[in-house]
């Protein structure tokens, strides 16, 4: 197991850096923090990490060796994965102030999982992230049981980090400051969304 410490640090840091950079997840979890409550910003969490172990899937299954010789397939993901972006982009952007948010009754946990989940595994930026990881950093010769683990460990570090963020975002004193400014957060959050959706479209299209 020595000779896999190094490999486990690099894949601590590479997790942890791209865990830590702002994106849709991280947008997402900020609205469903502070306009439904930390529940809703902890399942939304949770379908973020849920998402993840379905990125590392793809991994393991090899679909990044027959993205090589079938990009067509990264090139549809990454269309669907835009296009949902987009949408949620432009459903935030016309999103009405929600005047009752004390309860969290606007958003059920299941959706609020939906959004995490599918916010992450329609990403075709986690795609890369992890394909990149399994690719670059690890080693051939790694165990399976190893790969497994690097994948729980890059789920469970998505979780962790977003729940830390939804607990951060439903706080009393700053939910009520944001929730006063709902409009515009909306609109800068349904802004950021959209523009990563059109990004993911033309950049090396």
């Amino acid at each position: 197991m020595g000779e896999f410490i190094g490999e486990f640090i690099a894949v601590i840091m590479i997790t942890i850096l791209a865990v830590i950079s702002p994106g849709a997840d991280f947008a997402i979890v900020t609205k469903n923090s502070y306009l439904y409550g930390r529940k809703m910003g902890v399942f939304t969490s949770f379908g973020i990490a849920l998402g993840v172990l379905v990125q590392v899937a793809y991994v393991l299954l090899a679909i990044a060796i027959l993205f090589a010789y079938t990009p067509y397939i990264f090139n549809m993901m990454k269309y669907i994965g835009a296009t949902y972006l987009i949408y949620i982009g432009y459903k935030t952007l016309i999103q009405k102030p929600i005047m009752d948010t004390s309860s969290g009754t606007n958003l059920s946990v299941v959706q609020a999982l939906k959004f995490g989940f599918f916010t992450n595994a329609l990403n075709p930026k986690t795609t890369l992230f992890i394909m990149s990881t399994y690719t670059q950093i690890v080693s051939l010769a790694t165990p399976k049981i190893i790969l497994i683990g690097y994948g729980l460990f890059m789920s469970f570090t998505h979780f962790l980090w977003f729940a830390a963020v939804s607990i951060l975002f439903s706080t009393v004193s700053l939910r009520q400051k944001m929730l006063k400014q709902q409009v515009l957060m909306n609109r800068v959050i349904g802004t950021i969304l959209c523009i990563l959706g059109f990004s993911l479209l033309f950049i090396n299209a």
